[in-house]
């Protein structure tokens, strides 16, 4: 697509304040803006300041605003209900989120109280992200099953690191009750107390920057790795966190190209959105994300896992939008396996729907207490789940 001669001189004058070395990026992404209409201005809860969730929208942020006008002002907050809480009160209509997406879908945790249950959400656009279990190398712990009787740090507040630690003891046939935990204040301490010694083995993100100082110190760290092709381990998996598959990590403390180690893949950041948002507005949205790629890609390692071919497919925390379907079929990249997948979420996400309201209309009331109301949503859940 050739761009019109007032097209071409707002380009030029726009990527002169940018810098020449940014010209021919802007050229190429400015080409494409006429083809996507963006508001003037919208608002996207993330993760809180510092967080690798709010330097990645902040990044693409930038790249929308140069591109489009579009102004985008982040709502950052150190909290899951935080994130999300605005997008379901219609304050905003698109949150970066993590595994809460998937726990507010099948209405988990802080989702089962009776006022809140299962929440109609999708997906625009999810990076893969990995997270593994790693261990001291004093501890001895060469394959998963070693883990068994260690010491495991643990923040037991974190429903998104415990949820995948489960499903990642599973695949080894293994509970809690196999581990000897030692409980933490919060997620950052558990890197600690692998650093101080006071425990073997915890769950992570391999970025993390404290497992630098875990990688150098006298207690070393190293990589629990979890084979891609045991087909019966990522059942018993993802019957926990269905959102989860097999990556290849080669970025993060001790992994490279030369020393990639298998770990749990899933999306963080997830893009997100309300089922009954506008298809219009969440195709241009990612449309928008990809034209600008070029700009945002360059700005951290991790970034160009951000490439439509890879944020734009399955699984997720929940089923896509079917804006974003309708910019991935014109892209070429969504499949027939990837659109059964969808259907089978949006089954999911219905069933599971109709069944909390089903419940709380004859069985509870508002008021009722919400551990009684978890636990009979757990069975009911769990019912639901087989049936489909």
């Amino acid at each position: 697509m050739s761009m019109n001669r007032r097209d071409f001189l707002k380009t030029m004058s726009i990527a002169t304040a940018l810098g020449s070395t940014n010209l021919l990026l802007y050229a190429r992404s400015a080409s494409a803006a006429s083809d996507a209409t963006l508001p003037t201005t919208m608002i996207w809860s993330t993760y809180d300041l510092g967080s690798t969730g709010y330097v990645e929208a902040s990044a693409m942020a930038d790249a929308l605003g140069k591109v489009y006008g579009t102004r985008v002002r982040l709502q950052p907050s150190g909290t899951s209900l935080g994130r999300i809480k605005p997008l379901l009160e219609r304050r905003l209509d698109f949150a970066w989120l993590a595994d809460e997406l998937f726990f507010a879908s099948e209405g988990l945790y802080e989702y089962a109280a009776p006022d809140v249950g299962p929440q109609d959400v999708r997906v625009l656009l999810g990076r893969p992200h990995s997270y593994g279990l790693a261990a001291t190398k004093r501890s001895n712990v060469k394959k998963l099953e070693d883990i068994k009787g260690k010491r495991f740090a643990i923040a037991k507040a974190n429903t998104s690191a415990n949820a995948k630690t489960e499903g990642i003891l599973a695949f080894a046939g293994l509970t809690w009750d196999d581990l000897e935990l030692v409980e933490v204040p919060s997620y950052s301490a558990t890197y600690k107390a692998l650093i101080e010694g006071r425990a073997d083995v915890t769950g992570v993100v391999p970025q993390a920057p404290l497992l630098r100082e875990l990688e150098a110190s006298p207690y070393g760290l190293q990589w629990i790795e979890l084979d891609p092709n045991h087909a019966e381990g990522w059942r018993k998996l993802q019957e926990i966190v269905p959102y989860c598959a097999p990556i290849r990590e080669t970025i993060g403390a001790g992994l490279s190209e030369d020393a990639p180690v298998w770990l749990v893949g899933y999306r963080y950041p997830q893009i997100s959105t309300r089922a009954d948002v506008d298809p219009s507005i969440v195709y241009s949205l990612v449309k928008a994300i990809d034209k600008t790629y070029d700009l945002y890609k360059e700005t951290a390692p991790i970034m160009k896992r951000w490439a439509i071919e890879t944020s734009g497919t399955p699984p997720t925390g929940a089923a896509f939008h079917e804006g974003a379907v309708r910019y991935f079929r014109e892209k070429g990249i969504w499949t027939n396996e990837y659109q059964l997948w969808n259907e089978q979420r949006i089954e999911r996400h219905r069933a599971l729907q109709a069944a909390w309201r089903e419940m709380m209309e004859k069985e509870f009331s508002r008021s009722a207490d919400p551990e009684r109301v978890s636990q009979v949503w757990q069975v009911r859940r769990n019912e639901i789940i087989k049936s489909i």
